[in-house]
C-alpha cells in the first residue's frame, strides 16, 4: 500500500512538471510580481536609478514618448502593441533611452503638452487599455517589436541595417504613406571639407557611392579609398536616415536623407497613414511584420 501511494505521488510530481513545462514555454517568465501585479517593468532612469512600473502604466508611457499623440488612434494602438511586446521580449529589463524605448512619467507629459494634457493622455490609455494584454508573437515567442519614425518608402530587412541574421518577421515591406504625410521625410545636413577630414581623418576628400540596398538605402560608401557601410556614414555625421545623397557645394558637402531611422519594422508614420486610410491597428501591425501573431499574455 505504501509503495502504490509512494507511485501516485510521483506519477502526480511528474504529471504536474510536464504541465508546467508545456504551458510555460511559449513565453519568457516575467519577474516576480510586487503589490499583486502581475507583470511590471525595471526601468533604469537616466540617473542610474531603478523604478518598478506596472506594465500597461509603462505601456501608455512609452506610446507617450515615442508616438506623437495627435496620430489616429489605431496607430496609436498598433504603436501600443509593438511597445508592450518590445518591453517583454527584454524580459522586463529596459532603460528610457532611443536604445530601449522613451518612457514620459505623468509630470514630464503634462510639461510636454500642456493644456492638452487631458485629451492626449486619456486617447492613450484608451489605446492601451483597447489592447490589454496583447503582444506579438512569431512561432510562439515574442518578436522583437523594433519600429522607426519614417520610411523612405519601404522598410528594410533587418540584416541590411543592423549586419545581423535574416528575422522571418523583419522584412522589406511597402510604405508609401510616409512619402506624403511625414515631415521628417526630408532632411538635409551640411559639413564643411575640414570638418569631414576631420571625421573621417583624412587629409584629402572625396566621396563615391559604391551601391545601394534593394530598398534604396545606401549599401556602402568609398571616401578617400576607405570603405564605409550606409549605416556607418549615417552614425558617423548623424543623418536621419542611410538614404542619402552627397553634393559638393564649394568648400563644403550637403547630404541629404530621405527617411528618419534605421528603417527596420514598423515605421510609425506609415502607421499613421495606413490609420488615416481607415486600416486597424492589428492590419497595421500585421503588414509591418511579417507572419506573425497578435495573442493574450497568459
Amino acid at each position: 500500500m505504501k509503495k502504490d501511494k509512494l507511485l501516485l505521488v510521483c506519477f502526480v510530481v511528474l504529471a504536474l512538471a510536464v504541465y508546467f513545462s508545456l504551458n510555460h514555454s511559449t513565453y519568457k517568465s516575467p519577474k516576480t510580481p510586487i503589490e499583486g501585479q502581475e507583470y511590471y517593468v525595471q526601468v533604469t532612469k537616466t540617473d542610474g536609478s531603478v523604478e518598478s512600473i506596472e506594465l500597461e502604466e509603462y505601456v501608455i508611457g512609452v506610446v507617450a514618448g515615442e508616438m506623437p499623440a495627435s496620430f489616429e488612434k489605431e496607430a496609436l494602438k498598433a504603436q501600443a502593441v509593438a511597445t508592450r511586446t518590445f518591453v517583454l521580449s527584454r524580459d522586463l529589463v529596459v532603460d528610457t533611452t532611443t536604445s530601449s524605448q522613451v518612457y514620459l512619467d505623468i509630470e514630464t507629459m503634462k510639461s510636454n503638452w500642456g493644456s492638452q494634457f487631458d485629451e492626449y493622455y486619456h486617447k492613450i490609455k484608451a489605446a492601451v487599455n483597447e489592447t490589454k494584454s496583447l503582444v506579438l508573437t512569431y512561432q510562439g515567442d515574442y518578436i522583437s517589436a523594433l519600429f522607426f519614425s519614417t520610411s523612405n518608402g519601404k522598410t528594410e530587412n533587418n540584416e541590411d541595417y543592423f549586419n545581423s541574421v535574416p528575422v522571418a518577421y523583419l522584412r522589406s515591406v511597402d510604405s508609401h504613406w510616409d512619402l506624403t504625410i511625414s515631415d521628417k521625410i526630408y532632411q538635409q545636413k551640411e559639413f564643411s571639407i575640414s570638418e569631414l577630414k576631420n571625421i573621417f581623418n583624412v587629409t584629402s576628400l572625396s566621396f563615391s557611392i559604391i551601391n545601394y540596398k534593394d530598398s534604396g538605402r545606401v549599401d556602402s560608401v568609398n571616401v578617400s579609398g576607405t570603405v564605409y557601410t550606409g549605416r556607418e556614414i549615417r552614425e558617423k555625421l548623424g543623418l536621419s536616415s542611410n538614404d542619402f545623397e552627397i553634393l559638393e557645394n564649394g568648400d563644403s558637402y550637403i547630404f541629404s536623407t530621405t527617411g528618419f531611422g534605421h528603417g527596420v519594422g514598423m515605421s510609425q508614420y506609415g502607421a499613421q497613414g495606413m490609420a488615416l486610410e481607415g486600416y486597424l491597428y492589428n492590419q497595421i501591425l500585421e503588414h509591418y511584420y511579417s507572419g506573425v501573431e497578435i495573442t493574450k499574455l497568459d
